[in-house]
């Protein structure tokens, strides 16, 4: 739940600000009666993000166990492409998200009715698709849906009370912190739901692993092996004697790092290579964004000192000159 909240909550403000930059544009330029195809699109937005849920998750009931399995790998493999894709964007495009957006509504005006329905939709759907793919693949190796579906909408409905706040200036907060920490939390469930991924695929017999006929064997037990024998397509580790798979301690840590009782080498290789390239990226473009900012303040304190000693070096140096200056 604490997980599928927080990505509720990460996604949906990340919608719920690009609609209220958009709302609060059109109603300075004095055009709210662009408003309506403006909802349309989001509405859209909304109805494509739903209907991508419901077949994905009734559509599967209809497949082999195996078929379930290779669906629920590629979409996970997928949601985990798009995040990280949006994690970096967001990271790049943050400081001039707004004039993007803005102009873009002042194309969309004088393009007609349907392309403001589309800057609206275009707007939202990216996220409402990438939240959906996500939730998606979180709930299948979750496996339990109702917690961790409330979890988002919980999140979801705080991110539009949040949003809402920010519009109407009754809240202010540090966005470019938030987004921090929540992508640094977004990075590793990334990385979770990539080793889940590898998971599904090797259930589905499309990558090779401890569920299929070439499964290295221990001798003693007769067993796929575990640790350094069963690399690489046995188990690198089964600690559930010690974690049970169905308690709250493994919920937690497969819902905050992505950690699992019993996990293949696959898995574990998939999630460290995830981790070993994703977070020094992410941690790089934190500092430049860092820089930037700090560049961006310098330069107005820069100007302001430098314009009373550009005043005392074109003041008059002798007491005539003094005289005659008007």
């Amino acid at each position: 739940m604490l997980a599928t909240f927080l990505i509720g909550l990460r996604e949906g403000l990340e919608a719920a600000l690009v609609v209220g930059i958009l709302v609060a544009y059109l109603t300075r330029i004095d055009r709210r009666d662009a408003l309506p195809r403006l909802w349309a699109g989001v509405g859209l937005a909304v109805a494509l993000a739903l209907a991508i849920g419901a077949v994905f998750t009734f559509g599967a009931y209809m497949l082999t166990f195996e078929a379930q399995e290779l669906l629920g790998g590629g979409l996970s493999l997928l949601a985990v492409a798009m995040v990280t894709w949006m994690i970096f964007w967001m990271q790049r495009a943050g400081r001039t998200l707004k004039a993007g957006l803005e102009g873009g509504v002042d194309k969309a005006l004088r393009g007609g009715v349907w392309a403001l329905v589309a800057i609206g939709f275009v707007s939202v759907a990216r996220e409402g698709v990438e939240t959906t793919l996500l939730l998606w693949s979180m709930v299948q190796s979750f496996g339990d849906a109702p917690t961790a579906l409330l979890g988002a909408l919980l999140g979801l409905a705080a991110a539009v009370v949040l949003g809402w706040l920010i519009a109407r200036g009754m809240l202010r907060l540090d966005l470019s912190r938030f987004f921090t920490w929540t992508g640094g939390f977004l990075v590793v469930v990334a990385a979770g739901v990539l080793a889940y991924a590898f998971h599904d695929l090797q259930e589905a017999g499309a990558l090779p692993g401890p569920f299929g006929a070439g499964a290295p064997v221990d001798a003693a037990t007769g067993l796929v092996a575990t640790g350094w024998a069963g690399l690489p397509f046995g188990w690198a580790f089964d600690v559930s004697g010690v974690i049970a798979p169905g308690g709250p301690l493994a919920a937690l840590l497969q819902a905050t790092i992505g950690f699992m009782p019993q996990m293949t080498w696959l898995q574990v290789i998939a999630w460290t290579a995830y981790v070993a390239i994703v977070v020094p990226l992410f941690v790089r473009g934190v500092r430049a964004n860092g820089r930037s900012r700090r560049a961006a303040k310098a330069a107005p304190a820069a100007a302001d000192t430098a314009a009373p000693a550009a005043a005392d070096t074109a003041a008059p140096s002798t007491p005539d000159a003094a005289t005659a200056a008007p």
